[in-house]
């Protein structure tokens, strides 16, 4: 006969601590930041409100375990880390353009990380400068070595990038919070998404053309 696991009030604490946890996600996904009540929290794990306290502390304390527990950027960031550290000689428009375009691709199909840029731009808070700072760790490594194959350039790189990522986050964040067209693109198809990574692509050439 098979020994049964023992089932004890640690395992339990774990199990119980994990459900929450996952819980956060779920529910930020679903019902957005405003809707990461312990009431909708608990619901969703299936648990005693009181648990959070018991576990956590407070509501917030377990929201900011969830959250630091993620980071958002690190996928998008990967390929361009290793580029920088790896492949120095990549040009840094090659490096910037992979970065933007797995940028839009990656925040088109993660509707938990759209949640996330919402709440970034909605609530000034400890917590998101937590994940604002994880979304800019890839600069201080791109822009010196961009600033040096620009050199002597009027070119501002970093004002440029800024207008492009702040694009990706309106258009699609637009795009789902409306699903209508922008601009007469439309970005619930695989054409409209091809003609925004084009004229990134074009805008980065055009900047770097004057080198």
């Amino acid at each position: 006969m098979a020994r049964k696991t023992y089932q004890g009030e640690k395992n339990n604490k774990s199990r119980t601590m994990n459900k929450l946890i996952q819980a956060v996600g779920i529910v930020l996904k679903n019902k957005g930041y405003t809707g990461l009540t312990v009431s909708n929290i608990t619901a969703e794990a299936g648990v005693d409100r009181k648990l959070v306290s018991v576990y956590f502390g407070s509501v917030n304390n377990l929201i900011e375990t969830y959250i630091k527990g993620k980071n958002y950027w690190d996928t998008i960031n990967e390929s361009a880390i290793n580029l920088l550290t790896t492949a120095p000689e990549t040009s840094t428009r090659l490096i910037l353009e992979n970065l933007l375009l797995t940028q839009l691709e990656h925040f088109t199909n993660d509707e938990e990380m759209q949640k996330i840029v919402l709440w970034q731009i909605s609530e000034n808070t400890e917590l998101m400068a937590h994940v604002t700072a994880n979304r800019e760790e890839i600069y201080p490594l791109l822009f010196p070595k961009a600033d040096q194959e620009l050199k002597d350039q009027q070119v501002d790189l970093r004002a440029i990038s800024s207008i492009l990522v702040a694009g990706i986050y309106y258009l699609v964040l637009h795009t789902k919070t409306t699903n209508s067209t922008f601009c007469e693109i439309d970005l619930t198809t695989d054409q409209g998404i091809g003609r925004i990574k084009t004229t990134i692509k074009k805008i980065l050439e055009d900047t770097y053309s004057i080198v």
